[in-house]
Protein backbone atom coordinates (compact mmCIF):
# COMPACT_ATOMS: atom_id res chain seq x y z
CA UNK A 1 0.00 0.00 0.00
CA UNK A 2 1.02 3.41 -0.50
CA UNK A 3 1.84 4.85 2.84
CA UNK A 4 0.18 8.23 1.80
CA UNK A 5 -3.14 6.81 1.30
CA UNK A 6 -5.54 6.50 4.28
CA UNK A 7 -9.10 4.98 3.79
CA UNK A 8 -11.68 6.05 6.34
CA UNK A 9 -13.13 2.60 7.95
CA UNK A 10 -16.59 3.52 6.80
CA UNK A 11 -15.36 3.38 3.45
CA UNK A 12 -13.24 0.54 4.05
CA UNK A 13 -15.71 -2.10 5.15
CA UNK A 14 -18.14 -0.57 2.89
CA UNK A 15 -20.22 -3.78 1.47
CA UNK A 16 -18.70 -6.33 3.94
CA UNK A 17 -20.83 -8.17 6.51
CA UNK A 18 -19.33 -8.57 9.83
CA UNK A 19 -19.20 -12.57 11.26
CA UNK A 20 -19.79 -12.19 14.55
CA UNK A 21 -18.74 -16.21 14.95
CA UNK A 22 -15.58 -14.61 13.71
CA UNK A 23 -14.59 -12.08 16.53
CA UNK A 24 -13.68 -13.80 19.52
CA UNK A 25 -11.51 -16.39 17.91
CA UNK A 26 -9.81 -13.65 16.15
CA UNK A 27 -8.66 -12.13 19.62
CA UNK A 28 -12.06 -9.26 20.31
CA UNK A 29 -13.60 -9.06 23.28
CA UNK A 30 -17.29 -8.29 24.19
CA UNK A 31 -17.55 -4.74 25.99
CA UNK A 32 -21.30 -3.97 26.57
CA UNK A 33 -23.29 -3.87 22.51
CA UNK A 34 -19.67 -3.64 21.30
CA UNK A 35 -16.99 -5.90 20.15
CA UNK A 36 -13.25 -4.31 20.52
CA UNK A 37 -9.97 -5.18 19.36
CA UNK A 38 -6.56 -3.42 20.36
CA UNK A 39 -3.07 -4.17 18.95
CA UNK A 40 0.25 -1.74 19.55
CA UNK A 41 1.64 -0.71 16.31
CA UNK A 42 4.33 1.91 15.53
CA UNK A 43 7.00 0.04 16.83
CA UNK A 44 4.97 0.35 20.15
CA UNK A 45 4.32 3.76 20.23
CA UNK A 46 0.79 3.72 19.22
CA UNK A 47 -2.39 1.59 20.07
CA UNK A 48 -4.61 0.94 17.65
CA UNK A 49 -8.65 -0.27 18.42
CA UNK A 50 -10.93 -1.53 16.22
CA UNK A 51 -14.56 -1.21 17.53
CA UNK A 52 -17.33 -3.02 15.89
CA UNK A 53 -20.62 -1.87 17.03
CA UNK A 54 -24.17 -3.40 17.35
CA UNK A 55 -24.78 -2.73 13.80
CA UNK A 56 -21.96 -4.81 12.50
CA UNK A 57 -20.43 -0.66 12.06
CA UNK A 58 -16.46 -0.71 12.73
CA UNK A 59 -14.43 2.52 13.49
CA UNK A 60 -11.15 3.17 13.79
CA UNK A 61 -9.23 4.74 16.95
CA UNK A 62 -5.44 5.28 17.47
CA UNK A 63 -4.13 6.74 20.87
CA UNK A 64 -0.50 7.42 22.08
CA UNK A 65 1.03 4.30 24.20
CA UNK A 66 2.32 6.84 27.38
CA UNK A 67 -0.06 9.82 27.17
CA UNK A 68 -3.16 8.16 25.95
CA UNK A 69 -3.85 10.78 23.79
CA UNK A 70 -5.57 10.60 20.41
CA UNK A 71 -3.47 10.21 17.57
CA UNK A 72 -4.54 11.73 14.30
CA UNK A 73 -1.95 12.62 12.48
CA UNK A 74 -2.31 9.37 9.54
CA UNK A 75 -5.87 10.31 8.91
CA UNK A 76 -4.72 13.94 7.75
CA UNK A 77 -4.29 14.44 3.90
CA UNK A 78 -1.02 15.79 3.11
CA UNK A 79 0.64 14.71 6.41
CA UNK A 80 3.83 13.06 5.33
CA UNK A 81 7.21 11.63 7.42
CA UNK A 82 8.36 8.48 8.16
CA UNK A 83 6.52 7.97 11.56
CA UNK A 84 2.80 8.83 9.90
CA UNK A 85 3.60 6.79 6.76
CA UNK A 86 4.37 3.66 9.13
CA UNK A 87 1.07 4.05 11.31
CA UNK A 88 -0.85 4.44 8.07
CA UNK A 89 0.55 1.30 6.97
CA UNK A 90 0.52 -0.34 10.41
CA UNK A 91 -3.42 0.77 10.20
CA UNK A 92 -4.68 -0.51 7.31
CA UNK A 93 -2.72 -3.54 7.63
CA UNK A 94 -4.89 -4.34 10.72
CA UNK A 95 -8.06 -3.44 8.93
CA UNK A 96 -7.04 -5.92 6.12
CA UNK A 97 -6.80 -8.78 8.40
CA UNK A 98 -10.13 -7.74 10.51
CA UNK A 99 -11.96 -7.40 7.29
CA UNK A 100 -10.39 -11.24 5.84
CA UNK A 101 -11.31 -12.62 9.20
CA UNK A 102 -14.12 -11.90 10.54
CA UNK A 103 -16.44 -9.90 7.91
CA UNK A 104 -17.42 -11.85 4.29
CA UNK A 105 -19.01 -9.98 1.35
CA UNK A 106 -22.21 -8.29 1.17
CA UNK A 107 -22.37 -6.79 -2.10
CA UNK A 108 -25.09 -8.19 -3.92
CA UNK A 109 -28.39 -7.11 -2.78
CA UNK A 110 -31.10 -9.31 -5.20
CA UNK A 111 -32.27 -12.46 -4.66
CA UNK A 112 -31.01 -13.68 -7.76
CA UNK A 113 -27.67 -12.67 -7.13
CA UNK A 114 -27.16 -14.36 -3.85
CA UNK A 115 -29.06 -17.22 -5.71
CA UNK A 116 -26.72 -17.97 -8.44
CA UNK A 117 -23.64 -17.19 -6.16
CA UNK A 118 -24.72 -20.17 -3.61
CA UNK A 119 -25.53 -22.76 -5.97
CA UNK A 120 -21.76 -22.51 -7.25
CA UNK A 121 -20.82 -23.00 -3.68
CA UNK A 122 -22.99 -25.44 -2.59
CA UNK A 123 -22.65 -27.48 -6.19
CA UNK A 124 -19.42 -27.02 -7.11
CA UNK A 125 -17.66 -25.60 -3.99
CA UNK A 126 -16.37 -22.69 -5.84
CA UNK A 127 -16.83 -19.45 -4.76
CA UNK A 128 -17.28 -15.78 -6.05
CA UNK A 129 -13.56 -13.98 -6.05
CA UNK A 130 -12.96 -10.23 -6.10
CA UNK A 131 -9.99 -9.76 -7.89
CA UNK A 132 -10.51 -6.26 -8.64
CA UNK A 133 -9.81 -3.37 -6.32
CA UNK A 134 -11.14 -0.60 -8.24
CA UNK A 135 -14.10 -2.54 -9.21
CA UNK A 136 -15.30 -4.05 -5.62
CA UNK A 137 -18.88 -5.04 -6.90
CA UNK A 138 -17.76 -7.68 -9.65
CA UNK A 139 -17.26 -11.44 -8.94
CA UNK A 140 -16.19 -14.10 -10.71
CA UNK A 141 -16.84 -16.99 -10.54
CA UNK A 142 -14.44 -20.04 -12.18
CA UNK A 143 -13.81 -23.70 -12.26
CA UNK A 144 -11.73 -25.12 -9.95
CA UNK A 145 -10.58 -27.70 -12.62
CA UNK A 146 -10.25 -25.97 -15.74
CA UNK A 147 -9.22 -22.06 -13.46
CA UNK A 148 -11.87 -20.56 -16.66
CA UNK A 149 -14.41 -18.14 -15.71
CA UNK A 150 -17.87 -19.28 -16.23
CA UNK A 151 -19.97 -15.89 -15.03
CA UNK A 152 -19.25 -12.57 -14.06
CA UNK A 153 -21.63 -11.25 -11.12
CA UNK A 154 -21.60 -7.66 -10.48
CA UNK A 155 -23.47 -4.62 -9.49
CA UNK A 156 -23.41 -1.47 -11.76
CA UNK A 157 -25.00 1.87 -12.86
CA UNK A 158 -27.88 0.86 -15.18
CA UNK A 159 -26.58 3.32 -18.02
CA UNK A 160 -23.34 0.92 -18.29
CA UNK A 161 -25.75 -1.35 -20.09
CA UNK A 162 -27.39 0.67 -22.07
CA UNK A 163 -30.41 1.11 -20.02
CA UNK A 164 -31.67 4.74 -18.79
CA UNK A 165 -30.28 6.22 -15.73
CA UNK A 166 -27.81 5.76 -12.54
CA UNK A 167 -29.66 3.83 -10.65
CA UNK A 168 -27.35 0.29 -9.88
CA UNK A 169 -28.83 -3.10 -11.19
CA UNK A 170 -27.14 -6.27 -10.73
CA UNK A 171 -26.13 -8.45 -13.94
CA UNK A 172 -24.57 -11.76 -14.97
CA UNK A 173 -22.28 -12.66 -17.60
CA UNK A 174 -22.59 -16.10 -18.86
CA UNK A 175 -20.84 -18.21 -21.78
CA UNK A 176 -23.52 -17.81 -24.65
CA UNK A 177 -25.00 -20.95 -25.21
CA UNK A 178 -28.10 -22.83 -27.28
CA UNK A 179 -31.85 -20.85 -26.15
CA UNK A 180 -30.02 -17.64 -25.40
CA UNK A 181 -32.25 -15.30 -27.73
CA UNK A 182 -34.12 -12.41 -27.00
CA UNK A 183 -34.08 -8.70 -25.71
CA UNK A 184 -33.51 -10.59 -22.45
CA UNK A 185 -29.97 -11.25 -23.50
CA UNK A 186 -27.98 -8.38 -24.13
CA UNK A 187 -24.90 -7.41 -25.53
CA UNK A 188 -21.99 -8.41 -23.06
CA UNK A 189 -20.53 -5.74 -20.59
CA UNK A 190 -16.95 -5.47 -20.97
CA UNK A 191 -16.42 -9.04 -22.37
CA UNK A 192 -16.52 -10.57 -25.94
CA UNK A 193 -19.86 -10.09 -27.05
CA UNK A 194 -19.85 -13.47 -29.58
CA UNK A 195 -19.22 -15.95 -26.43
CA UNK A 196 -20.97 -13.87 -23.50
CA UNK A 197 -24.29 -12.47 -22.95
CA UNK A 198 -25.78 -10.38 -20.09
CA UNK A 199 -28.68 -10.51 -18.38
CA UNK A 200 -29.90 -8.16 -16.05
CA UNK A 201 -30.91 -9.86 -12.46
CA UNK A 202 -34.18 -8.23 -12.21
CA UNK A 203 -36.56 -11.01 -12.51
CA UNK A 204 -36.99 -10.98 -16.26
CA UNK A 205 -35.27 -14.12 -16.34
CA UNK A 206 -36.03 -16.64 -13.67
CA UNK A 207 -34.16 -18.91 -11.09
CA UNK A 208 -34.95 -21.96 -12.43
CA UNK A 209 -33.80 -20.88 -16.17
CA UNK A 210 -30.82 -18.86 -14.91
CA UNK A 211 -29.28 -21.85 -12.85
CA UNK A 212 -29.81 -23.78 -16.16
CA UNK A 213 -27.94 -21.35 -18.36
CA UNK A 214 -25.49 -21.00 -15.19
CA UNK A 215 -24.96 -24.67 -15.48
CA UNK A 216 -24.38 -24.70 -18.73
CA UNK A 217 -22.03 -21.73 -19.07
CA UNK A 218 -19.71 -23.57 -16.62
CA UNK A 219 -19.46 -26.96 -18.87
CA UNK A 220 -18.70 -24.85 -21.93
CA UNK A 221 -15.57 -23.75 -19.73
CA UNK A 222 -13.03 -26.28 -20.36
Amino acid sequence: MNESEYIAPDNFFKRLKVDVRRLAPFGFEKKGACWEYSEVIAGGALVCRVTIDRRGAASVNVTDVETGDEYVQHRVAGATGRFVGRTRRDVMALMERVAAECFSRDVFKTELARGLIAHAEAQWDEKPEFLWKNFPDYAVLRRKDTDKWYALVARLPADKIGRVGRDEVEIVNLRRTDGMDGPRFLPAYHMNKKTWTTIVLDGSTGKAELLDHLAESRRKAV
